[in-house]
């Protein structure tokens, strides 16, 4: 039975901690930092993976920490160390190297130099950086418990009046331990446990704990990344290698929808540092039919004709993607309830209140096209930092505050990443082409009539100083306003034609 074998070594069998944190990543270890600037303490954190550190190469990927992410960098004082950490997007370069091996190089431009420059970092680098801070200033408030899971969430009645938590969870293979905690934060992604426990317990009949999806041109694209040795050679002389602060998109040689490929890497600080390539296609292209590494040299020597494949691609890494699942875009989704609270003595006024409060992934998860999912799951906790401030740290009150200062932007970021910029993967070339159209007619709309017209979606969306709902407010109105001058033009070439047709019918 599970109850007797709640043991774990050198721990006691009964934990009662303040804050038990599900799921160790960027919203996890956040709101733990957070937390413990408040002056919280007795902080746990359940991490399934074995260390901070814990390499996985399908998760490899590059974040953008823009001005929205660092709101919670600067309230936390990194800032400066995800800087030395990061590549500026100031100085950001693209090179695009075609199936002869020419190459073409550009500076990206900046949309407003005037705001906050965004910095890429792994994935890796920047949960570490947020770990050697609990390591260096938070040791005595913040616990890290890694290959540890959430196995069950109960809610215990003490009386009529009153409940509490129960949260079971396994550390290693067959030991358990119990918590009791005053806080839950589930921060444990889109298959979350305490998001789906909470799903259970509503009774409200509003369905609020599950994900709502809406459709998107980039969900279920498949993906897998891989991984190349540092400063990987460009060409066949070995006269030229990657450079580590340089993005570099590398064009494939084949045609055709269940063919054609290109890779995508991303620029990371570290000149030793292992680069990754993005893959990204169609569920029914032909890679991911290959099943061993001799296959994955075949495919991509006839793909990538420009790069020296068996020199860069070790055959341990050829066969490990062809054999890794890799994954899927998700569907834009959000849930409608971002807390929970236990009941309570009304009167409460202290940390008596015991509740559950979910971020990230967990309440709002889309395709990476616009570069929000990490961004948009500091500013959750930064909201929730917001909503303690203003009630004194009162769960009771500071909760439902959380829910309704950020429930309209959570809504409007899933939207957002619907239609920003969905088709950037070539899946469709002749619905990229309009969708190109339609981002250049915006653009140059909003230079030649501002008062009218904004810049499009994917522009908006890097001034962080706009919330999700103002940006999406914004969309809306251009869009509206081109349905309409574009029935005004319709009608106009209508009666244009008209008159014409009535002009020539009487010269005849």
């Amino acid at each position: 039975m599970l109850e007797q074998e709640l043991l774990i070594a050198d721990e006691p069998k009964y934990y009662q901690q303040n804050i038990l944190i599900i799921g160790g990543g960027p919203s996890g270890l956040a709101t733990a930092l957070i937390l413990a600037k408040r002056g919280w303490t007795n902080i746990t954190i359940l991490e399934q993976r074995a260390t901070a550190d814990y390499y996985e190469p399908d998760k490899s990927f590059n974040y953008l920490i823009d001005g929205r992410g660092q709101k919670l960098t600067d309230y936390l004082g990194i800032t400066p160390i995800l800087a030395t950490l990061g590549v500026s997007s100031q100085e950001f370069y693209l090179t695009k190297i075609a199936p002869n091996g020419s190459q073409k190089s550009s500076k990206l431009p900046i949309i407003d130099p005037q705001r906050k420059t965004a910095y890429w970092i792994t994935r890796k680098a920047f949960v570490g950086m947020l770990y050697q801070q609990i390591e260096q200033h938070w040791q005595d408030c913040i616990k890290v418990m890694f290959n540890a899971k959430c196995v069950k969430i109960n809610k215990l009645a003490i009386n009529n009046e009153v409940e509490k938590l129960e949260v079971v969870a396994q550390v290693g293979n067959d030991n358990f331990v119990k918590f009791e905690p005053s806080l839950l934060v589930g921060c444990d992604g889109l298959r979350s446990v305490v998001r789906n426990t909470l799903a259970e317990w509503d009774t409200s009949g509003l369905h609020k704990f599950q994900m709502q999806q809406f459709p998107s041109a980039s969900s279920g694209l498949r993906y897998k990344v891989l991984s190349l040795p540092p400063k990987p050679s460009l060409d066949h002389r070995g006269e030229q290698h990657a450079v580590n602060e340089i993005a570099y998109i590398i064009l494939g040689a084949l045609r055709g929808r269940q063919h054609y490929l290109r890779l995508g890497l991303l620029p990371v600080k570290n000149p030793e540092e292992p680069r990754t390539a993005n893959v990204i296609a169609l569920p029914e292209h032909e890679l991911w039919k290959l099943q061993d590494g001799e296959a994955i040299y075949g495919f991509f020597e006839k793909s990538f004709p420009q790069l020296p494949i068996r020199k860069i691609l070790s055959p341990e890494e050829a066969d490990r993607f062809a054999k890794s699942e890799g994954g899927y875009f998700p569907k834009p989704q959000y849930c409608g309830g971002l807390q929970f609270l236990l009941r309570h003595k009304p009167e409460s006024k202290d940390t008596s209140a015991v509740g559950v409060v979910l971020l990230g992934d967990t309440i709002h998860c889309f395709p990476p096209d616009i570069g929000q999912g990490v961004n948009a799951a500091l500013e959750d906790v930064c909201v929730l930092n917001e909503a303690l401030s203003q009630t004194n740290d009162n769960l009771s009150q500071a909760l439902p505050l959380y829910e309704s200062l950020r429930l309209a932007d959570v809504k409007a970021v899933t939207k957002l990443a619907q239609i920003a910029f969905p088709w950037q993967y070539g899946q469709n070339p002749f619905r990229t082409r309009l969708w190109s159209i339609n981002f250049f007619l915006r653009l140059v709309l909003s230079r030649l009539l501002p008062f009218l017209f904004h810049p499009p979606a994917f522009f908006l969306i890097q001034n962080y100083r706009l919330s999700y709902q103002e940006i999406l407010a914004k969309v809306e109105r251009t869009s509206k306003t081109l349905y309409i001058l574009g029935l005004v033009v319709g009608c106009g070439l209508l009666v244009a034609g008209g008159r014409w047709l009535f002009v020539a019918s009487h010269n005849i």
